[in-house]
């Protein structure tokens, strides 16, 4: 039994027999730890009522059951504190976002985590969170070092422990079988509860990111190397010039191009030359699987990051068909696909640059010494500039004072803090800077086109989309099959110069009339190769944008 000896925490003494010290640490984790899986049980089981009750004890008490079969198994003296250190405070971590941002927890949101930068996580920080924290990490975990175990000998111990592992196991499984009917239609038709109960979503997801990571092949394939410029190319004097703008965060419902009521686009509403594409699905709902899925030959229904980490992708394509390609990079990194090719790293702080504050840089820092690049390179260009755009929570951080058009404003990590309008402005004033950053880059293009004789285009596309609030989710990087349109729907745009569609014989008009038709990051690859004429054997003509208009 456990027996309390001092009353403060500072002078805790505890004493505990392993079985009840695991009993109590399963029954804390199940409780305290998932509150966001019990709302969403609650709510798909038509909510709380005395009919339910026996069905909700079942589901207790198999999550404590199959936790303490666990928990006894690894019920070793050196063991036993350091493993329930770890997981009540990572657990804590999960809970908080998990609560207040409304984030379900699957390999690809595991992968998002490990892999963004440091500045990333910062933003994410704030007191709440730290008290969470405190409260449901720091606080157990002392309760638990704190905790005399007194143990049986080494005998009596393993024949403890086989009877509690084995009573545990029979009971969670009598209780599954004899509920069956109640779990079977409940978890088959709400697969997003297996991503709210934790510890063991984000366990599990980790352990499917570990094993995608380390079963990588160190060998990646060649892919289009029989890529050439076509036709059109043929006797063709002047240097072009690609740009691609990677946006990160953007969803398309927020751009007044497509039909929002805040003039979000008011420059890029100005552009001649422009089409702009209104139905735009991703591939994915986080940067990790968006980017490396839209710039691969792949597809949503055929990626996995296993497929496209061990194949070349587009980069590698426009290489072997004799462009120089350069990544601009204002992110947590290309994810894999700028890896070949030339690649500068903009997002940290300069020292004097009005384009910087002192934690990151502002998207036009990207275009800072690009003509002259331009200028040097003796080949034709496909640039990539991978923008910060509306990464959030701390969407206050993304675009100078200037665009504070719209408020309130929302200058807070902790979104909940803030009422729905307040954040809508905020993320509104990131799409109004990116509508600018993306009009100055056209205008750079247009000046170079007048003054240095170069055929220009740009493509821009978002990443993902974002959450907002909308049905209490924020943010992004929800499992694919269960996440809202807030988070799918991207916008996308293209812009020729007058030089390039002559030269290309692109027929804007009939581009134009394709703007409304269902499209996906699957398009880009395709797209990219048959707007700038390259013969390759990878490129699919059904899903080339501009095969029909040229």
């Amino acid at each position: 039994m456990i027996f309390l000896q001092r009353n403060r925490l500072a002078t805790l003494k505890l004493t505990a027999n392993p079985v009840i010290f695991t009993l109590a640490a399963s029954i804390f984790l199940a409780l305290a730890y998932n509150a966001t899986f019990w709302n969403r049980f609650f709510e798909v089981t038509g909510g709380v009522s005395y009919k339910n009750i026996p069905f909700y004890v079942a589901t207790f008490l198999i999550m404590v059951l199959v936790f303490n079969a666990f928990f006894t198994a690894i019920a070793f003296r050196p063991l036993i504190k350091p493993v329930l250190t770890l997981i009540f405070c990572t657990t804590a971590f999960a809970a908080y976002f998990m609560h207040r941002y409304g984030v379900r927890i699957d390999a690809a949101m595991m992968q998002n985590v490990i892999e963004t930068n440091a500045r990333e996580v910062a933003d994410l920080l704030n007191w709440r969170m730290a008290m969470f924290f405190l409260t449901l990490g720091v606080v157990p975990s002392i309760i638990v070092w704190r905790t005399k175990l007194t143990f049986p000998d080494v005998r009596r111990n393993l024949l403890i422990k086989c009877s509690v592992i084995g009573l545990s196991l029979i009971a969670a499984i009598g209780l599954t079988v004899a509920f069956y009917k109640h779990f079977a239609p409940t978890f088959r038709q709400h697969r997003d509860l297996q991503f709210m109960l934790t510890p063991i979503n984000y366990l599990w997801a980790t352990n499917s990111y570990l094993k995608r990571k380390l079963g990588r092949p160190k060998v990646v394939a060649p892919l289009g190397t029989d890529a050439v410029k076509g036709a059109l190319w043929h006797e063709k004097t002047r240097k072009t010039v690609t740009v691609i703008v990677l946006g990160e965060t953007a969803r398309a419902m927020n751009f007044s191009l497509n039909g929002y009521a805040r003039n979000t686009n008011p420059e890029l509403s100005k552009q001649a030359g422009l089409v702009n594409f209104t139905n735009v699905q991703s591939c994915g709902t986080a940067t990790a699987e968006s980017v490396p899925c839209m710039f691969s030959s792949l597809g949503r229904n055929n990626y996995s990051d296993s497929k496209a980490k061990s194949q070349q992708g587009l980069m590698d394509v426009l290489s072997h068909a004799g462009f120089d390609v350069l990544w601009r990079n204002n992110n947590s990194g290309c994810k894999g696909v700028c890896d070949r090719v030339e690649h500068e790293d903009m997002s940290k702080p300069v020292a004097g640059n009005a384009l910087c504050t002192d934690e990151e840089c502002y998207d036009e820092h990207l275009l800072d010494g690009l003509p002259e690049r331009i200028r040097s390179s003796k080949k034709d260009m496909v640039i990539v500039l991978h923008q910060k755009g509306s990464h959030g929570p701390t969407y206050w951080k993304r675009y100078p004072e200037k665009f504070r058009q719209f408020g309130p404003e929302c200058a807070t990590s902790d979104l909940q803090e803030c009422s729905s309008e307040a954040i809508a402005a905020t993320y509104d004033n990131t799409i109004l800077y990116t509508d600018h950053f993306v009009s100055q880059t056209i205008n750079m293009l247009r000046r170079m086109e007048k003054n240095e004789g170069i055929d220009a285009s740009l493509i821009y596309i978002s990443d993902h989309g974002e959450s907002l609030g909308e049905n209490g989710m924020y943010l992004h990087g929800a499992p694919y099959r269960f996440s809202p349109i807030e988070q799918r729907h991207v916008p996308f745009m293209v812009w020729m110069s007058d030089s390039f569609r002559s030269q290309f014989a692109i027929d804007a008009t009939c581009l134009a009339a394709r703007s409304s038709q269902m499209l996906s990051h699957d398009n880009l690859f395709h797209s990219v190769l048959g707007m700038l004429n390259i013969k390759t054997s990878v490129r699919n003509p059904a899903l080339d944008l501009f095969h029909a208009c040229t």
